[in-house]
Order: C-alpha cells, then sequence, then structure tokens
C-alpha cells in the first residue's frame, strides 16, 4: 500500500512549479502502477498550451474556471469544478484560466518527474531510469 498526503509533496522533487501551474506528482512511474497521477493548480489569468505527443492524459476540474481549446479544431470548451476533458488524441490544447484553477490529471504511460515541455508543450516518454521510451 502507498500513502501520501498531498502536503508532504511540498518542496520536494515531486513539486514542480512553473509561472503558469504548480504540480504535485502523487503517484510516478517508480511506484510501478502503469499511470502518474498528479494534482495541479493552474495560476489565474495565464494561457498554457500542451501538447502530450507521447502520453495519454485525463483531467478532472475540481475548483476554479476557464476553457480548453483544441488547437486542430478551435472547438472551445468551458471548464468548471466537475468537467473532466480526456487527451485521447494526443490533441494540441490551450488552457486559459479565468479563476485559479485545481486540476485533478492521470497520464499514461506514467512520467518520471524529471520530464520537461520542449518548445511545443510535449514531455518526453522516459523510463523511470531516464532513457527513452522504445
Amino acid at each position: 500500500m502507498y500513502v501520501v498526503n498531498i502536503d508532504d509533496l511540498n518542496g520536494t522533487e515531486r513539486d514542480i512549479v512553473s509561472d503558469n501551474w504548480r504540480s504535485r506528482r502523487m503517484v510516478l512511474a517508480r511506484e510501478g502502477v502503469g499511470f502518474s497521477f498528479h494534482e495541479t493548480t493552474l495560476f489565474a489569468g495565464t494561457t498554457s498550451t500542451f501538447h502530450y505527443q507521447n502520453h495519454i492524459e485525463a483531467v478532472y476540474c475540481v475548483g476554479g474556471s476557464g476553457t480548453i481549446t483544441n488547437e486542430e479544431t478551435g472547438e472551445v470548451h468551458e471548464l468548471r469544478d466537475g468537467t473532466m476533458y480526456l487527451l485521447d488524441k494526443h490533441d494540441l490544447h490551450t488552457v486559459r484560466t479565468e479563476h485559479e484553477m485545481r486540476m485533478v490529471c492521470v497520464f499514461n504511460p506514467p512520467v518520471t518527474g524529471r520530464e520537461v515541455h520542449d518548445e511545443n508543450g510535449v514531455y518526453p516518454a522516459l523510463n523511470e531510469d531516464g532513457t527513452p521510451v522504445s
């Protein structure tokens, strides 16, 4: 059994902060369960574009409000408490945050926690040892 409290991750290697968001990674590839689980806070008034070419991501909004735009189709969807979106086609997307949003995210394959978004908003697919997934 694995149990963790979100506050225990503050200031650790599992607590990642950027200009637009903060992500605390509760479950990573090292736990060996086939997915990773994160709580991500998107700061109010920010715009972030992501493109997870190597991962499927499900995101559930548990607080705040904003929009998500599918950059390939132009579709815009409202995000608020109780909304879930699934990036099942590796969708290039932009999230615009009106009020700070708290999101619960699941990635498959799991992230290691050492990934960094590249210039296109993409995470590389890495094995736990840091080598690329083949």
